[in-house]
């Protein structure tokens, strides 16, 4: 541990276990700065779960339940980003759900009531997502496939909020054909390229994809777990296939369903790319993991901090994914987006004692944006700070938060 680091350890320590410090407080955290910056913007509020897995032993399990296959205990993380849909910028997270398993479900999983599953989340939290975003233009929900279900589609769309999602089970439609047969029927009709990011595809590639497009009507499933849904609901679908992968590589094949009316070829490629951006949900996850938190490392022993613990840096890692986008250009965002008016306070005040005294030591970007917001994070994070090197990624920026939140901590002590 680094000289200096022992308070502030104790300091969190005291914090995870203050029992006023609830997981429904902090996850109402996350969205406090998302809600300004969504408004007007027609915003894609991706939503994904993941598994992060903690070391136990047969007689320590920590409170904590299993996830995935084999032997393996942890924590879910199900969360939702704001995504701008023309820029691609990321506004922040909007809600979800943080959980351990208790234990086997002894009920068989089609006679359980929706409420009673774990499938519940993708619902609850697009819910969350309707409150949060108010104030945007247009919402656009997107899964994938595991959020491919009729209550979803049921329940979710809205006067300005769509559904779009990867298409999971082949469904019954209206009329007794089935929606891969619908879609296999329509003839392709356009051809284009797509870059895949290294999160999409392992080293990064360009895909030459076929597509096609039409509408469908899906037929309501004898169990939905929800009682009145409509008998139907119609859909868009669009598919795109790799028809022509380079070898070794895994061919993609999209079949996308979504509320939006897809009405021009023009209008099918933009489904595809919002669906696209989904990968920075992933990056979000990894960035968690393995890039800078590496949040499975913690010996925290007990259920209730860990799920704690994920609530907080889930918060971190977004403003991760936030710094290195600013970091890379794109749209100006204000710094208030991110960080609360104390914090900006207290990054006025560190710019002015890391800056050199040489033009390219300086920080160059506008006061108050996110990008000189940046700057003095990845400084604190030990970055050079001249251009010509290495730009800094989600490790330093990772290092800088840390050592910026002790900072603030520290300004807030001095000024009781």
């Amino acid at each position: 541990m680094a000289q200096g680091q022992w308070p502030a350890e104790m300091a969190f320590g005291r914090f995870i276990n203050n029992p006023r410090v609830t997981i429904e407080k902090l996850i109402e955290g996350w969205s406090e700065q998302t809600r300004t910056a969504v408004s007007g913007r027609h915003v894609l509020a991706i939503q994904d779960t993941s598994e992060l897995k903690f070391s136990t032993t047969r007689r320590h399990r920590r409170g904590l339940g299993k996830v995935a296959k084999g032997n393996a205990y942890g924590v879910l993380l199900h969360a939702m980003m704001a995504v701008d849909a023309d820029s691609g910028t990321c506004l922040g997270l909007v809600g979800g759900k943080v959980w351990t398993r208790k234990g086997d479900v002894k009920t068989p999983h089609g006679k359980r009531a929706l409420a009673n599953k774990e499938s519940s989340r993708w619902v609850n939290t697009a819910d969350q997502g309707k409150r949060v975003l108010a104030e945007a233009r247009t919402i656009t929900v997107i899964n994938d496939r595991e959020g491919d279900f009729y209550a979803h589609w049921a329940l979710t769309p809205g006067d300005n909020v769509h559904h779009l999602s990867r298409a999971m089970h082949d469904r019954a439609l209206v009329g007794g054909e089935t929606l891969y047969e619908a879609i296999k029927r329509t003839p392709f009709c356009s051809e284009a390229a797509i870059d895949l990011t290294q999160r999409i595809d392992r080293d990064g590639r360009k895909a030459y994809l076929s597509m096609r497009f039409g509408s469908v009507v899906l037929k309501r499933p004898t169990r939905t777990g929800v009682k009145g849904l409509p008998p139907s609901v119609e859909v868009h679908f669009v598919e795109v296939v790799e028809r022509h992968p380079p070898t070794g590589a895994t061919p993609i094949h999209w079949r996308l369903l979504t509320t939006h009316a897809v009405e021009s070829v023009a209008d099918a490629w933009e489904i595809v790319a919002w669906y696209k951006l989904r990968w920075i949900i992933e990056q979000f996850f990894r960035s968690m993991k393995s890039q800078g938190l590496r949040i499975e490392d913690s010996q925290l022993t007990t259920a209730d901090g860990l799920i704690k613990l994920v609530a907080i840096a889930a918060k971190a890692a977004c403003t991760v994914i936030q710094l290195v986008q600013a970091r890379n250009g794109g749209e100006e965002l204000p710094a208030e987006f991110v960080f609360s008016p104390e914090e900006i306070d207290a990054l006025k005040a560190i710019n002015k004692t890391i800056q050199g005294k040489t033009h390219l030591q300086k920080n160059h970007h506008p006061i108050n944006t996110l990008a000189w917001a940046a700057w003095i994070i990845a400084k604190l994070g030990g970055w050079s700070g001249y251009e010509s090197h290495r730009p800094p990624g989600p490790i330093t920026f990772h290092r800088g938060l840390a050592r910026f939140q002790i900072l603030v901590t520290g300004r807030a002590l001095a000024n009781v």
